[in-house]
């Protein structure tokens, strides 16, 4: 596997010299961009844009004809993997995701088993080697995942929540039954990225977006155990190049060491950690992503390029070891040009400094 041309974010994972702080955002491929929404409008619905390669393709290029970003990451969504193990998921406008069958009964969760990602999730695969291929090794494609921790929350509860009582009733009640949904979840999870990786990721991120809701035990019980097993599961390496790890806990500040020691690469920050901070405490184990409040971007450009060089001051010297991102993902409100001052002010600020 030859690297690409631009390969300053994958040596940054890998904590090697950088030629600047490289920069991509979650959710970068969204309703932020026009044209992105016209491309939706003509999938007729989210899952039918999910689920087609070529448009799933051409939505992840979309943000990088605009934008000088350092990776693309695959157009798709956390909830496939459910979606495949026969949930019945489905999209209603301004409501968010909800399950047809969410886990409550005994039968059922015993039932769960893991799919086969070059089955009932083959459009996945086929996007990722499409993507790859668009690309034309110009910058590197992420491939992802949701934790089996999140992807329990929307399994049990049906939908999206504000207090996770199922799943957190289970988690008390009868932690068996969880401890088996997180089990079949995360073989299912680690098959799933093996698959992105055959097809041709060159890193991959797992998002643990509800994780912070967990308290402080329950947390290393229920989602940063199965997040270690993924990533002992994972294929690190592909044609002699490293496939880096990325893991994302939103709320997870006060676990970093802990996430550090799950054997990824890189630490995925949401905007409530000092950034400086979280280098002091982790020190040089692993890299660091993010971590700018994605609300900032509503603000004028100049405040943007002055929250974005506040950020890269707090990671301070050296250029190695730091990706650029938001604390979370963009917001569909996000002025497109927010963005482009976000890009110049990172690209441009780094690269004066070296």
């Amino acid at each position: 596997m030859t690297r690409p041309r631009n390969d300053n974010f994958l040596r940054a994972l890998l904590r090697e010299p950088t030629d600047y702080t490289p920069l991509w955002l979650m959710r970068q491929a969204g309703r932020y961009l026009p044209e992105y929404c016209q491309t939706r409008k003509r999938a007729g619905s989210f899952l039918s844009l999910c689920k087609s390669p070529a448009l799933a393709c051409e939505v992840t290029l979309q943000p990088l004809a605009r934008y000088e970003l350092d990776a693309a990451i695959l157009f798709s969504d956390i909830l496939t993997i459910p979606d495949a193990m026969g949930l019945g998921l489905a999209f209603s406008e301004g409501e968010g995701p909800k399950f047809e069958r969410p886990l409550r009964e005994e039968w059922a969760i015993r039932d769960l088993a893991v799919p086969d990602p070059y089955d009932h999730l083959r459009y996945v695969i086929d996007a990722v080697a499409e993507i790859r291929r668009a690309l034309g090794n110009s910058v590197p494609l992420i491939g992802f995942s949701g934790s089996p921790y999140t992807l329990a929350c929307y399994m049990i509860e049906g939908g999206s929540s504000t207090d996770f009582r199922h799943l957190k009733s289970m988690l008390y009640a009868r932690p068996d039954l969880l401890h088996h949904i997180l089990g079949v979840t995360a073989k299912a999870v680690t098959a799933y990225l093996n698959a992105q990786v055959e097809a041709g990721a060159q890193a991959l991120m797992i998002f643990d977006s509800w994780g912070g809701s967990l308290s402080h035990a329950a947390y290393r019980e229920f989602s940063l155990a199965y997040i270690r097993q993924i990533v002992d599961g994972l294929v690190r390496e592909k044609d002699g190049e490293r496939i880096p790890v990325i893991v994302f806990t939103k709320g997870g500040g006060l676990w970093l060491e802990d996430i550090a020691a799950s054997g990824c690469d890189a630490v995925g920050l949401d905007w409530t950690i000092d950034l400086g901070e979280a280098r002091r405490r982790i020190g040089d184990r692993v890299a660091l992503q993010g971590n700018l409040d994605p609300a900032v971007l509503f603000a004028s450009p100049d405040v943007v390029a002055n929250e974005a060089r506040k950020v890269l001051d707090s990671f301070g010297a050296g250029n190695t070891g730091h990706v650029f991102n938001l604390g979370h993902g963009i917001s569909q409100y996000t002025p497109p040009e927010s963005v482009t001052a976000l890009v110049e002010a990172v690209h441009g600020y780094r690269r004066g400094m070296r």
